[in-house]
């Protein structure tokens, strides 16, 4: 098959299938295109992962963008890009066409607190698959625990703290051990 072609429907699939943004579809875009297609290795995941959340714009796309353009070239990032895209954008915009109280209807309202529940263990299990494949590192461990701590404090506690600002803290600590530690990054 057309490497182009391939690239934009294996993204379209994935756009298709997935409920609940860019960390839902991290576990699914790794089976897809780490395990199964083998365009990339775990460790690239890890790292598309990342600078995904780092960069602008949405995760799920970025990381397309990347596995496209690691593949295929421009072209393929276009592909792979369009194909994680064009499912939800079709789905919403006729929802938005032909359904104006979309979210009331029972059955509606009733999947998506199925689907609520869904994306969250999706979510746990690409955050769990990540972890397991970090550098077992005192820093690493220290930091990660700590980000996790946070959260769940300010979450409990209601505390108004930007996760944002979290990342930011945690990148600026990051860089301030690496520099540290001689300017030798892991």
């Amino acid at each position: 098959m057309n490497p182009i072609l391939e690239l934009f429907l294996t993204f379209a699939k994935i756009g298709l299938f997935t409920f609940g943004g860019g960390y839902a579809m991290i576990p699914v875009i790794e089976d897809s295109c780490v395990q199964n297609k083998k365009w990339i290795t775990h460790e690239q995941m890890l790292q598309i992962t990342v600078i995904a959340e780092s960069t602008p714009g949405p995760i799920a796309i970025n990381a397309a963008t990347y596995v496209g353009y690691h593949t295929a070239g421009m072209l393929g990032a276009i592909a792979a890009t369009f194909g994680v895209v064009l499912p939800s954008f079709v789905i919403i915009y006729s929802i938005s066409l032909f359904l104006d109280n979309f979210l009331e209807l029972t059955l509606i309202a009733n999947a998506f607190k199925g689907i609520k529940i869904a994306v969250g263990l999706l979510i746990l299990d690409a955050g769990i698959r990540m972890s397991g494949k970090l550098p077992k590192t005192a820093k690493v461990k220290v930091l990660m625990l700590g980000s996790m701590a946070i959260m769940l404090l300010t979450d409990l506690f209601s505390i108004d703290f930007s996760s944002i600002t979290l990342i930011l803290f945690v990148g600026i600590a990051s860089l301030a051990a690496v520099l540290v530690k001689g300017g030798k990054a892991e």
